[in-house]
């Protein structure tokens, strides 16, 4: 497997990954996936933040806010959102914030090191019955960068793929789960 080559050749161990879990929540006739957002709950190494991500002028615009734990796991059970940033965010977008609900989660484990001038991060991922992995080179200079990253997939035998972003991926499965 690709995944288990690039773990091999860069002497990665189990141990190196950390993990953690993203929680999307949306309403059931997807409201804030069709004004191309997103809303998602983090859980990594005991700490919880809470983030909208919307269109902006260029990329996207985040909006993050942490919440405790308790805070978490009352929004995840019983859709009590918190106030703050996030919540105003929301509404600006959808009007009956007791319409949205937590709609699963994908638990990612990543390890990230430096590679040739840049960060080479490996990511393996589950979420509502599907198992993905994942490879993305980040570098300030995109077209070196480039050049680095697709030698070293063609050093290991690894093809480029065109990959969607992970809540695309989720959405998708979500999607499918909720048509069949």
């Amino acid at each position: 497997m690709e995944f288990l080559r690039l773990c091999d050749y860069f002497k990665i161990k189990n141990n190196s990954f950390i993990t953690q879990t993203n929680h999307y929540f949306d309403t059931k006739g997807f409201d804030l996936k069709g004004a191309s957002s997103a809303l998602r709950l983090r859980e990594k190494k005991g700490k919880w933040e809470m983030t909208l991500k919307q269109p902006a002028n260029i990329g996207l615009l985040e909006t993050n806010q942490d919440v405790d734990e308790i805070t978490a796991h009352a929004f995840i059970k019983s859709n009590d959102f918190p106030n703050g940033e996030v919540k105003t965010a929301v509404h600006s977008i959808i009007d009956k914030l007791d319409g949205l609900h937590h709609f699963g989660s994908l638990t990612t484990s990543r390890v990230e090191f430096p590679y040739e001038g840049g960060l080479l991060v490996l990511d393996h991922s589950c979420y509502l019955s599907i198992e993905d992995f994942e490879v993305e080179y980040e570098v300030a200079d995109f077209e070196s960068g480039k050049e680095i990253f697709h030698n070293l997939l063609k050093e290991l035998n690894i093809p480029v793929r065109k990959t969607e972003n992970k809540i695309e991926r989720f959405y998708k499965q979500k999607l499918l789960q909720i048509n069949e």
